[in-house]
């Protein structure tokens, strides 16, 4: 058998993730858990979209609705064509691929990759690479992506002849002792030329140890019909390491993070210590960011440049400008303008948006709210359905009160306004430009620009209450003894 040198512009992607993951012992498809922000499957589909191919096809079985539906999910940002195949029954890694096949027009005779739904680490520079050395004249009739494994048991082994070429791969329970001996793996990543798999799927038996259908005999017979077989041997193998249990999906998320702080540092950001801080896949580090012990960023969280974050600060679909500080604060979906300070101990919920060298200081909430430049909201407070003004601070322990039980309403906040400490604002109400407000108000209306308002009356003294109203109390007790000494 031989395989046309004719120039191939068609590449097809068979992603499988029909398999039932059971040494996950979860309730969630192995392939939907997720490392650094994004599942396992998110990674096969972007790492495969990354080559650009014509389609993709992700074959699914077990749990195939929510499988399916994650892929459409994920199918929307890819910028190329995805659609799902169904494996009826979990007979083995050929009738997976062969059910992609099935979805592939007739006539595609092209490059067919097939990758699996479990390797987080896999990118499209291997795939392409990959694809490349398949494509080297003459071209191959199977390209197989190998790796060395310290530890190879349980991963097939790959037999060459004496002039390197592969000859097979052998499944670890069907290998003999010389064959476990190999170190040389298989990663389930291969190239094969269409017309090739096609053909050779129609021909593989069951008759091993596990009574499935073996893609890789498919090497095996494309050689036996004087395929081309060529293995292309990467040195990292972590880029092929697999998933099939939570202490292996543990490592690899450790070991993905480990390369995205590698990343942000070579780009110019300091990690005080990357064992303890966490970064998603999404997230974007300027230069001369800091980062300090027990950060965790996540979703699409974007840090500006010169800013500093941390220590134990988790910020999800974070945006912070340049020159921020953020200390010991959780935020999810807030904006901090540059120059921003914000923290210890301060919580952002969504919608929380921070002008400019504001100040969002210690156990203060803000939610729904926009802060002016340079306003400051330093302590004890919570900031709901409001707009603060520019050069406004709010004293201590004030809040928003937004919720008249049945629905949230807004609070409005000038300029340069001065609100005392203890001030309880009752939403809907607006508080005019250069205002004041005394320690302790219940501001109830609008409060015209440059008025002070109070709401308490004068202090009054009851003398000798707690004497007569708690006469055995510690309290009437001391006041007697300074009495009596005075």
């Amino acid at each position: 058998m031989t395989t046309p040198d004719s120039d191939r512009s068609q590449t097809a992607v068979i992603v499988l993730a029909a398999g039932s993951g059971t040494r996950m012992k979860s309730s969630t498809p192995k392939m939907l858990h997720r490392v650094c922000g994004r599942t396992m499957l998110g990674h096969a589909l972007h790492a495969a979209a990354g080559i650009r191919p014509e389609q993709i096809i992700v074959v699914v079985g077990h749990q195939r609705e929510q499988v399916g539906a994650a892929v459409d999910e994920l199918a929307v940002d890819l910028g190329v064509p995805v659609t799902t195949a169904v494996q009826q029954q979990q007979n083995g890694t050929g009738d997976a691929v062969a059910a992609g096949m099935a979805a592939l027009p007739a006539d595609f005779s092209g490059t067919v990759l097939v990758t699996t739904s479990d390797i987080p680490l896999l990118d499209a520079d291997t795939l392409r690479e990959v694809v490349a050395r398949h494509d080297l004249r003459p071209r191959a009739a199977v390209t197989v992506l190998t790796s060395t494994a310290p530890d190879p048991t349980g991963y097939g082994r790959i037999v060459r002849n004496d002039d390197g070429e592969v000859l097979r791969i052998v499944e670890h329970k069907d290998a003999s002792d010389d064959e476990r001996a190999i170190d040389e793996v298989n990663s389930g990543i291969y190239a094969f030329d269409a017309r090739v798999l096609r053909e050779k799927l129609g021909e593989l038996s069951t008759d091993n140890s596990q009574g499935e259908l073996y893609l890789t005999d498919v090497i095996q017979l494309a050689r036996q019909s004087n395929g081309l077989i060529r293995g292309h041997r990467i040195e990292d193998a972590d880029l092929v390491a697999g998933v099939n249990d939570r202490v292996q999906l543990a490592a690899l998320s450790a070991e993905m993070n480990r390369r995205l702080c590698q990343e942000a540092m070579r780009a110019g950001a300091t990690i005080i210590d990357p064992g303890t801080t966490w970064v998603d896949m999404g997230v974007r580090i300027g230069r001369d960011v800091t980062i300090l012990p027990g950060t965790h960023l996540t979703g699409s969280t974007v840090i500006g440049d010169g800013a500093t974050i941390g220590p134990d600060t988790t910020l999800r679909d974070t945006t912070v400008g340049e020159g921020a500080t953020i200390v010991r604060t959780h935020a999810v979906s807030a904006s901090v303008g540059a120059g921003a300070e914000v923290g210890p101990f301060a919580y952002l919920r969504p919608e929380a948006e921070l002008g400019e060298r504001s100040k969002i200081g210690t156990f203060v909430e803000v939610k729904k709210s926009s802060i002016g430049a340079h306003t400051k909201v330093p302590h004890l407070t919570y900031v709901g359905d409001a707009q603060i003004g520019e050069h406004t601070n709010i004293g201590a322990s004030s809040v928003f009160v937004n919720y008249d039980g049945v629905n949230k309403n807004r609070t409005v906040i000038g300029d340069h306004c001065r609100t005392g400490s203890d001030t309880m604002f009752i939403a809907p109400v607006t508080v005019g430009d250069g205002a004041y407000s005394g320690a302790g108000t219940v501001i109830k209306n609008d409060v015209p620009p440059g008025a002070l308002a109070v709401s308490g009356g004068r202090q009054r003294n009851i003398d000798d209450w707690v004497i007569q109203n708690r006469p055995d109390s510690g309290s009437a007790e001391a006041a007697l003894r300074s009495r009596n000494d005075s």
